[in-house]
């Protein structure tokens, strides 16, 4: 099991297998390093995000209104998943619990690589701000900082200096298209330009997984087909898999695998195989 203070994209960036290996050293050393891979969590095929049998329960009071029942699944590493269900259906408990911003009541979970009911409490928030990135409906950029200060913020809580900061925050500014927008701050931007800043922000920790609620829900059609095209640009350039919660028919078509929740049960997954 990995630490859980190192990134998940960091680890699995780890190459077991030289290319210079030769005749029976090669298939010997190939088999160990696969095994080695696989223990390690980097192979491609493996799931990024695992369920067990997972419930949640919310107490008010003296009465239990369950939110996700018996759920299992598995999200696979590299792929555009969508969670779709109507409202109060449990998509975004299974997005909370997912991003380690909520517990199961039961069941098991694994994510990135950690069995995350055996990350101590003053431990969980290092391995979210390091493993997992978040882009909100209502982007939650924070007003009186810039584009860039915005982007930087996740970089600053991490502790890094201050070169490393500017160098990756301007660096996914480009990536998004926003570099000659670093100084304005969110009233002076688009909602198009405001959710790239949201994506840059999410993407500039290098993280394996990005949970993305509804991201399209407050942009046109067209800023909304743009920003899917950006998803798809920086999942390439990046490889980080992205889990959405969305209503939007747009977003869907673009699912390489679809997990549908009716009263808080998973009532159908179906992989496009895209």
């Amino acid at each position: 099991m990995q630490r859980a203070g190192k990134s998940y994209e960091d680890h699995r960036a780890k190459r077991f297998i030289s290319t210079n290996q030769r005749g029976g050293a090669k298939n010997s050393n190939t088999k160990k390093n696969r095994i080695q891979a696989k223990k390690e969590g980097v192979m491609r095929e493996d799931p990024i995000v695992v369920f067990e049998n997972v419930s949640k329960i919310y107490k008010m009071g003296e009465v239990s209104i369950p939110a996700l029942n018996n759920v299992s699944l598995k999200i696979q590493n590299r792929r555009f998943s969508m969670v779709l269900g109507p409202s109060g259906s449990g998509k975004t408990t299974l997005l909370n619990i997912i991003g380690c911003l909520d517990q199961p009541t039961k069941g098991k979970i694994e994510v990135c690589g950690e069995r995350v009911a055996e990350i101590s409490d003053d431990k969980i928030s290092e391995f979210r701000a390091r493993n997992i990135g978040f882009i909100f409906q209502n982007f939650n950029l924070i007003p009186v900082l810039s584009a860039f200060e915005n982007v930087e913020y996740p970089l600053t809580l991490l502790g890094m200096g201050a070169s490393e900061r500017r160098e990756r925050g301007m660096s996914m500014l480009e990536s998004v298209g926003l570099s000659d927008h670093a100084r304005h701050r969110p009233n002076q931007l688009s909602g198009g330009q405001k959710q790239r800043v949201a994506i840059a922000r999410a993407l500039v920790k290098g993280p394996g997984l990005v949970l993305a609620d509804e991201p399209t829900a407050n942009l046109d059609s067209k800023t909304g087909a743009s920003i899917i095209d950006l998803m798809h640009k920086i999942q390439e350039q990046y490889g980080a898999t992205f889990v959405f919660s969305t209503h939007d028919p747009q977003l869907i078509s673009h699912a390489q695998d679809v997990f549908s929740i009716r009263d808080g049960e998973l009532i159908e997954h179906r992989s496009e195989g895209k």
